[in-house]
């Protein structure tokens, strides 16, 4: 994600640079876990990847490493490659994405033209041929959507109002573990393990309601102020493509409206805080600080009614929209409802809505000047409904054993790694380090693939009506999510899909999961050189289990417990060293007016710093005993080294960068890779000196870890 807590990747993605696929074209250029962007090589050669697994010809060797460690390990590809035109960003985990979403195209497209095919891979190759049938769609027009427009206009007061607010309620956001915080939904819910009481589950109330990214979008000026006039003039467009009256003075209101959600909105900073959001509430609670919003008619809809411990986890926002359903006119509530239902339908109706969807969120938001082909959006969208059942199938044909099995130990070694380097801190206490090592030690590691799969028999899926089947999906997912209230916590359900790019980080549950599609060149080769392999995906396996000690990772206990288990004099240390390295960050400026949010990536770049640190541990431990070759004129050291940053080439369009720096977690990939720096082995291999723009003095380097 990687967490995709993603938290990685963004990595970028993110491994977590990539966003949760949602049924809704703005988040279809965004690089999604699930699937690849797009099949385009870059307009540039490709990586020469030599037979050790890094790729020379992609340097810039006029570059010093202790100047510009990124520009020496990538400025060549970087000079070479242009992005594709579908694409808000192009980066190392392209080639991986390009070929995963063949191989996956394959798969569903097959599953669509075999008339003996059945079950829930059958449902997936329907699904996709319902998408694909662009002229059925253009036939059907708005039909499909009228249903709902209808009811919407019907509404005829508060009552009626929280109902269906409550009705659409979908368990879309994910705060801890994809860090996926955002929904145009008024409210989103998070059902998952309580955090304050680990044996049971509970759902999180988070705040939603905005069609633009985050709440800087309607409170900033300059840029922001631009994009708003264009989001308000996006808001008319797709009014009159539904064949709304008065669609100008409607997207007006539909725009003040959401102002004035954004101005109670919490920061993306404080949404990351997890003592903040820690609120249990009871169901009276919600009448008592929420009150405007009709909770009981709410959550009826919502089958949620019998619901009696909440926790809130933006109880400010929560409260102030809650107001503002009371204060704000019934007439702009219902504009508002008609609009996002439009748009969040846009991607399954006439091309016209299809093409404004794209035309905002991806061109304007994010500077991308060509639409992903139809097929690629429909990989997207069928992975989104019936991602495991497609994933089933692509396990059995390009996940091998021996690949899971030489994963696992490279993860073991990693692990051990890990918790010999909590034996050997100085400036911890053995009571602090006693819990951490309680910690590594029941930490579970899932690679590959599920346990056990999604079963999709309730799903009803039709070739003629591609709305209704996302819709359904949605309405399934979210009862799938809902029927685990009341019952025994499990810990087996992935939260990713075996195709995606990306790993995952599980606080709640002290868990790792490493996708089987992550597992390929250039991260992972069992074919390629053993330094290489642990700089890239040694240190991804490395960053996963540093976040269960990240600055939110490290609050909680081995059994996912919310709990303080350090000694005052530790965690003030920790902190400092967190500091010091969000300072760090902070100092590196994308653009001369904006740098990164040090804060805001803190808990990836912990999970960075002390991710490869350890990876370096365990490498080093896998040598003993085996010579040091040089190849392709490098030691294994700076091969090391070389694998680590090459993971974490690409480039950005200016939009989508501004962007990221905005609301990601993860700081740009260019930023990741100097986190070299802060290791002395890297001064070693690369004879760094003190007169070279990275170097930091000993003192100065931050050791987490």
């Amino acid at each position: 994600m990687f967490r995709t807590r993603p938290a990685l990747l963004p990595l970028a993605v993110s491994a977590a640079l990539l966003g949760s696929l949602l049924a809704c074209s703005r988040q279809a250029d965004t690089p999604a876990p699930a699937t690849a962007p797009t099949e385009q090589a870059p307009q540039g050669p490709k990586a020469a990847l030599g037979s050790f697994g890094f790729d020379t010809a992609g340097m810039d060797k006029a570059v010093a490493p202790g100047d510009d460690f990124f520009q020496y390990a990538n400025g060549g590809w970087v000079k070479n490659t242009e992005i594709p035109p579908d694409r808000s960003s192009f980066n190392s985990f392209t080639t991986i994405l390009q070929d995963t979403e063949q191989h996956v195209r394959q798969i569903i497209e097959g599953a669509a033209g075999d008339a003996k095919a059945s079950g829930d891979l059958r449902k997936a190759g329907d699904y996709y041929a319902a998408f694909m049938d662009e002229a059925g769609i253009q036939a059907r027009g708005l039909a499909p959507v009228e249903g709902e427009l209808k009811a919407l206009s019907e509404i005829a007061d508060k009552r009626a109002l929280a109902a269906t607010l409550g009705g659409q309620l979908r368990a879309d956001v994910d705060l801890l573990n994809a860090t996926d915080l955002t929904t145009d939904r008024l409210f989103g819910v998070w059902i998952s393990q309580d955090l304050h009481q680990p044996d049971r589950v509970t759902p999180y109330l988070v705040q939603g309601g905005l069609g633009m990214p985050e709440r800087s979008f309607y409170l900033e000026g300059g840029r922001m102020a631009e994009l708003r006039r264009q989001y308000q003039a996006h808001v008319a467009k797709v009014l009159e493509l539904g064949g709304i009256a008065d669609a100008q003075a409607k997207a007006a209101r539909v725009l003040a409206l959401e102002i004035e959600i954004a101005k109670v909105h919490a920061t993306n900073e404080q949404t990351q805080d997890v003592r903040a959001g820690a609120n249990a509430w009871r169901r009276a609670d919600l009448d008592q600080r929420a009150p405007g919003l009709d909770w009981q008619a709410f959550l009826e809809a919502a089958g949620l009614q019998d619901q009696q411990d909440f926790i809130a986890w933006q109880p400010g926002a929560i409260s102030g929209i809650s107001a503002l359903v009371d204060s704000q006119p019934l007439d702009t509530w219902k504009d508002y409802l008609v609009f996002h239902a439009l748009d969040r339908a846009s991607p399954f109706l006439p091309k016209a809505l299809a093409d404004e969807s794209f035309e905002f969120y991806s061109k304007t938001l994010n500077g991308v000047p060509q639409q992903r082909e139809r097929w690629k959006r429909a990989v997207s969208l069928t992975n989104e409904a019936l991602g495991e059942a497609v994933g089933k199938q692509y396990v059995a044909q390009y996940f091998k054993p021996e690949t899971k099995a030489r994963a696992e130990a490279m993860v073991k070694n990693i692990v051990a790694a890990f918790a010999a380097r909590i034996d050997g801190l100085d400036w911890m206490s053995p009571e602090t380090k006693q819990e951490a090592k309680a910690k590594i030690a029941g930490l579970k590691v899932e690679v590959g693939y599920p346990s056990a799969w999604t079963d999709y028999a309730a799903l009803e899926v039709k070739r003629d009506d591609p709305l209704g089947n996302a819709e359904r999906a949605g309405r399934l997912a979210y009862e799938q999510q809902r029927a685990k209230l009341g019952k025994p916590v499990g810990h087996s359900e992935w939260y990713m899909l075996p195709q995606t790019v990306n790993a995952l980080n599980v606080p709640l549950e002290n868990r790792l999961i490493f996708p089987a599609a992550i597992l390929q060149p250039p991260f992972f080769d069992p074919n390629a050189d053993e330094a290489v392999n642990y700089g890239a995906i040694g240190a991804v396996i490395g960053h996963e289990i540093s976040h269960s000690f990240d600055n939110m990772g490290a609050q909680f206990d081995a059994r996912g417990a919310l709990r303080n288990w350090w000694t005052p004099q530790d965690l003030e240390r920790f902190d400092a060293a967190g500091a010091a390295l969000a300072a760090q960050f902070s100092q590196y400026k994308a653009f001369d007016d904006l740098a990164v949010n040090g804060k805001l990536t803190l808990g990836e770049n912990i999970a960075d710093v002390a991710g490869l640190a350890t990876a370096h541990d365990a490498y080093r431990l896998s040598q003993q005993g085996k010579p040091a070759q040089a190849l392709e004129g490098f030691s294994p050291e700076q091969r090391f080294f070389l694998g680590f940053a090459q993971a974490w080439r690409g480039k950005y369009r200016e939009a989508a960068l501004r962007n990221a720096i905005l609301t990601d977690v993860h700081a740009p990939g260019q930023f990741r890779a100097q986190t070299v720096r802060n290791l002395d082995a890297w001064y070693d291999a690369f004879g760094v000196q003190p007169d070279q723009k990275l170097y930091l003095a000993p003192a100065q380097r931050v050791k987490v870890w």
